[in-house]
């Protein structure tokens, strides 16, 4: 079902409108003196990468040749550039390189591929899940244009669902798609064309199992298409089709192909409400949002940074443990890896979730911060200042400085504040947990500090 032509692409309307660089350099002939720019196509998985590849060097009659950066090296890529100069020279036509996860080629790869991208050799379109900007080179940024390519909407699947039932290289009218199993395609998809297509097949041969039909054959795409003979629509007994249903769906599929992608808004906000849950005090909530975001494979580690950021953002003192159960939490991901890594963080989940909550700590260091930003600070003290170097004594630093240590109590009543901020509370402990100690033990420190 792969589109031969960017009329056939599903989705990413924003670009191949007319006039657009992707619709230009498809019907850009391939001999025309103006050499195309060079692509970076990134966007999650199953958006169209690879065919919009293929598709523009089918319509524009350009040389197609295709390199995987997992298994391609420098020599490979030279090959490459020098095939396709040859063909330019002494043919006069141009090569489309496709690149395929260019984000995994290493800088000396990537500059193999900066001769022929400047020079014209090849029109470069290079594929990546990954940020360009921390994955690609810059001189090779610079040189190409980058496209970003969206998830599939739910009216793109549901379109490219349709068509690979009634489609000659797809199922072929064989089976039949009820309206619960065609929302449950598109809602398992997550935007992804792929996985859509992927579990639609597997699903028209549960349920030509059940019919006791056999199983509709997908076209292979290396079959001459002059060949094929349309197998016509299955009629069984009683002439009817086999109807692919939602239970058709969940046979075929053994979990839930979640909504989620790790650089797309569900990522952004299952990782929100997660955080949110946590600082709610919600443990289940919690834990759910954990496995879903577990289960569509986000890095743990960032799942471990941000439980860090949370014991010391929304607990902070009021339970101090806290922010080392989320710190072990990390390094055991890290020591360990997954599925196992799992553990640790539903424990440090949970334990973030119930234990007391306060920011009063994140709000001090905020408040400092924009004091000190709109110049709301002054001069250190002059007790406070270094006295160690050649003549700080002179200049009257450290002079009437009092060591803690030398009080009985360990605090004496001096000024560490500059004078602009005398008086000035950026920390106000809340009464939760460990904090209500802290709160009565503050006030009394600061009568001492002030003399009162």
């Amino acid at each position: 079902m792969r589109p031969v032509s960017l009329d056939e692409v599903a989705g990413q309307g924003h670009l191949l409108r007319p006039g657009s660089p992707l619709v230009t350099l498809a019907t850009t002939d391939s001999s025309a003196s103006v050499s195309a720019a060079s692509v970076i196509l990134w966007g999650p998985p199953g958006t169209g990468k690879t065919t919009l590849a293929q598709a523009i060097a089918r319509s524009s009659g350009r040389r197609f040749v295709e390199l995987s950066a997992i298994t391609a090296g420098v020599k490979d890529v030279r090959e490459v550039m020098q095939d396709a100069l040859t063909q330019r020279d002494l043919y006069g036509q141009s090569t489309i390189l496709f690149l395929d996860e260019i984000h995994r080629f290493t800088k000396a790869q990537q500059d193999a591929l900066l001769p022929g991208v400047e020079n014209g050799w090849v029109v470069l379109i290079a594929a990546t899940t990954e940020n360009p900007s921390f994955s690609v080179i810059s001189p090779l940024l610079s040189r190409s244009l980058l496209l970003t390519l969206r998830p599939l909407g739910d009216d793109d699947l549901g379109a490219l669902v349709d068509r690979a039932v009634t489609d000659p290289r797809g199922l072929a009218g064989r089976v039949v798609l009820d309206d619960d199993a065609r929302a449950a395609l598109v809602r398992l998809a997550s935007g992804d064309a792929r996985r859509a297509l992927t579990a639609l097949e597997a699903a028209a041969s549960v349920a030509g199992d059940d019919a006791g039909a056999p199983a509709p054959a997908a076209r292979d795409d290396d079959e001459d298409e002059d060949d094929e003979q349309d197998p016509g629509p299955f009629t069984g007994e009683g002439d009817e089709l086999p109807v692919i249903t939602a239970d058709h769906i969940a046979q075929a599929v053994d979990r839930a192909l979640l909504r989620y992608d790790r650089q797309g808004d569900e990522h952004y906000d299952v990782i929100s409400a997660f955080i949110k849950s946590v600082r709610g005090s919600d443990p289940d909530a919690a834990i759910h949002y954990l496995a879903r975001m577990i289960e569509a494979g986000e890095d743990p580690r960032f799942i471990a940074r941000r439980l860090v950021i949370s014991a010391a953002e929304d607990i902070g003192m009021a339970d101090p443990q806290a922010l080392q159960i989320a710190v072990a939490a990390a390094d055991a991901v890290a020591f360990i890896g997954m599925p196992e890594g799992r553990i640790p963080l539903a424990e440090a989940t949970v334990y973030l979730a119930t234990t007391a909550k306060s920011n009063a700590a994140y709000n001090a260091i905020n408040a400092a911060i924009a004091d000190v930003r709109a110049g709301g600070f002054g001069r250190v003290p002059l007790h406070l200042r270094d006295a160690h170097y050649p003549g700080a004594k002179r200049l009257g630093h450290g002079k009437g400085y009092k060591y803690a240590h030398d009080s009985e109590i360990g605090i004496v009543t001096q000024q560490y504040l500059p004078d602009e901020l005398v008086g000035k509370r950026y920390y106000e402990p809340t009464s939760h947990g460990a904090e209500r100690d802290v709160s009565a033990r503050l006030e009394k420190i600061r009568r001492i500090l002030e003399g009162r």
